[in-house]
């Protein structure tokens, strides 16, 4: 090779040594995302915790890295999953659910984690307060369990005959059913309900659930809000189709595919918001220092199509009150 030659390939790669240098220094930031159910679980919600990220300066392969781990419906699989993102030293592990958040405490106390809880934080043992969580972890509280009472007086509205109620739970998810049957079985004494719990964690379970639910001739269900069923939505809305069931959830997505009530906060808005914390945390900001989030806004969406196809009367007093009539 001449000396010309050679003296310009050098001087090239010595120019390119300062910019190799910036970008290995400027690596994507990972953020871990431990979701108990599968990837197909629904992808509108995930977007909606991309979105968060984006309204914060995050954009997914551009400036950030997702890591997703999904437990497939099967609690035993999260620890190891936690694990690791742990050892990859994710820079925030992003948490839906119970099993998963408390999993992501147990494997890291350094680590930021977020969360998405319908049960008080504070009781859980999470946060300190609402205001000031004071640990490593902070994130959304969905208030799943303490609207159980409003949801029940909403079924009664539709259906003041009923009596016998199916309350279907998973019993892996050990936290989440708990409350859900303590909290259930005492707003149903109030209003002369008597509940029947129904146990489900795989989708042949919920197929069993029902034929229980026809033979035991329960008047409706009451589908407990935790991912795995969320996950389910359209195995549980068939069955309800199929054996004439009323069944009513907690999230507007059951009514929107064809289920017949929902009464809760925005599943999507959670998801945004956890994205938004997760944003801050990358810019610096500490869990610690992040009040969890608290609903504002709770949406009553009512199926008038499915209503009638299960020879149900809707009142004039529910239309009126419901956010969204879907016909």
């Amino acid at each position: 090779m001449r000396r010309r030659e050679f003296i310009a390939i050098f001087g090239g790669a010595i120019a390119t040594w300062p910019l190799a240098a910036h970008t290995q220094q400027r690596a994507m930031p990972v953020v871990g995302f431990l979701h108990p159910s599968s990837h197909t679980y629904n992808p509108q919600l995930v977007s909606a915790f991309r979105e968060g990220l984006k309204e914060t300066g995050y954009v997914e392969g551009q400036n950030v890295v997702i890591e997703y781990r999904w437990g497939d419906d099967q609690v035993d699989r999260l620890p190891t999953l936690a694990a690791d993102l742990v050892r990859r030293q994710v820079a925030v592990l992003a948490t839906v659910g119970h099993e998963p958040v408390f999993t992501a405490k147990a494997a890291t106390s350094s680590i930021p984690v977020l969360f998405i809880a319908g049960a008080d934080p504070v009781k859980l043992g999470l946060v300190s307060s609402l205001a000031r969580p004071g640990g490593n972890l902070t994130g959304v509280n969905i208030i799943t369990t303490e609207l159980t009472a409003k949801r029940l007086e909403l079924l009664r509205a539709l259906m003041p005959g009923a009596v016998r109620i199916g309350l279907l739970v998973d019993p892996t998810n050990v936290v989440n059913t708990e409350t859900a049957v303590r909290d259930a079985e005492e707003a149903a004494r109030s209003i002369g309900l008597k509940i029947r719990v129904l146990n489900a964690s795989t989708p042949s379970e919920i197929d069993a659930a029902f034929a229980i639910i026809v033979s035991e001739r329960l008047d409706a269900l009451f589908v407990d809000l935790i991912p795995f069923f969320s996950g389910q939505r359209i195995q549980l809305i068939d069955l309800s189709a199929r054996y004439a069931v009323p069944a009513f959830y907690g999230w507007r997505q059951f009514p929107e595919s064809g289920g017949l009530m929902s009464y809760g906060t925005s599943l999507a808005d959670a998801y945004r918001q956890e994205g938004i914390y997760a944003g801050r945390i990358l810019k610096g900001e500490k869990p610690a220092d992040l009040p969890v989030v608290q609903p504002t806004k709770f949406e009553f969406v009512i199926n008038l199509k499915t209503a009638k196809a299960l020879g149900l009367h809707v009142p004039n007093g529910l239309l009126a009150v419901a956010d969204e009539v879907i016909e």
